[in-house]
């Protein structure tokens, strides 16, 4: 098993349209990226793996937290994406980047205080042998903190854009939720049991609630919505018409309006929160 197909994905496909879209889903994301950091609890100096990192919103803010002093190393599997990362951090000395597979990339063994990430980890073919790879590159002692989606009916981020799609242009074969995406780690028992399984110890779990916070209007986060995700891949595999695209936008609009609300759209969300430590 390896993740050829996820790094054909998230080069060729996800990742252009997450480009193009950087600004408007850093945005959105952000109370998760907090989440994840408020529970790391970074310190300054301390030297930090940010695993799937993207186009760097998380390494950037790990960056900030450990200081000039500490470091942080981003990893993705995703050529454009780093990129990106790399032009926003040109000027953070304590900020390096490396274009991997963090299933089998050679980290230096015992290097790191802290491994982190903001749904960089649910895409491994075979998650238990990419954690014990990535236990390996931690201190005795350090720590792990991620954030992977919960249960998918308490996501409609993903559920009301798919309900759109299925109503306005059709149904793309289902896919297993348990394979790699998005979905793969809202089991918290499977998920801690492959912690446990990849060597770390004190394996917990917190399924919080969290508001997306979408920037713009309305109007801006359907355009959001109508490129990624179910949406965009309903429009991919139906090779959707003009007059089907401007269906689904309408339906999209139908469905968010409801999280309207006097500080701007918040889409409810469960985020789990995972902790663990190599011991």
């Amino acid at each position: 098993m390896d993740n050829a197909d996820q790094k054909a994905f998230w080069t060729n496909a996800a990742g252009p349209k997450w480009l193009a879209h950087q600004a408007a889903l850093d945005h959105n994301m952000q109370p998760v990226l907090d989440g994840v950091l408020t529970r790391a609890d970074l310190k300054k100096g301390q030297v930090v793996l940010d695993i799937g990192c993207g186009t760097g919103a998380s390494a950037l803010r790990a960056a900030e937290a450990v200081g000039p002093m500490g470091h942080v190393f981003g990893v993705d599997i995703s050529g454009p994406m780093l990129a990106r990362a790399q032009e926003r951090a040109v000027d953070q000395a304590n900020l390096s980047f490396a274009h991997a597979d963090a299933a089998d990339h050679a980290f230096d063994e015992e290097s790191f205080d802290h491994l982190v990430s903001r749904f960089g980890v649910m895409f491994f073919a075979d998650p238990v042998a990419a954690f014990a790879n990535m236990a390996k590159a931690l201190r005795r002692g350090g720590k792990v903190t991620f954030a992977a989606w919960g249960q998918i009916p308490e996501n409609p981020f993903f559920t009301l854009a798919a309900q759109a799609a299925r109503q306005t242009i059709g149904a793309p074969p289902k896919s297993d939720p348990d394979l790699p995406g998005p979905f793969a780690f809202r089991n918290t028992e499977r998920v801690l049991d492959i912690l446990d399984r990849a060597g770390l110890a004190n394996a917990s779990c917190e399924a919080a609630k969290v508001d997306l916070t979408p920037a713009g209007s309305l109007h801006d986060f359907v355009e959001l919505l109508a490129s990624i995700g179910p949406a965009d891949a309903a429009v991919t595999h139906f090779n959707a018409t003009q007059d089907q695209r401007a269906q689904l936008r309408g339906a999209l609009i139908d469905h968010y309006s409801v999280f309207q609300t006097d500080k701007g759209l918040r889409i409810p969300a469960e985020i789990n929160f995972f902790t663990a430590t190599k011991t």
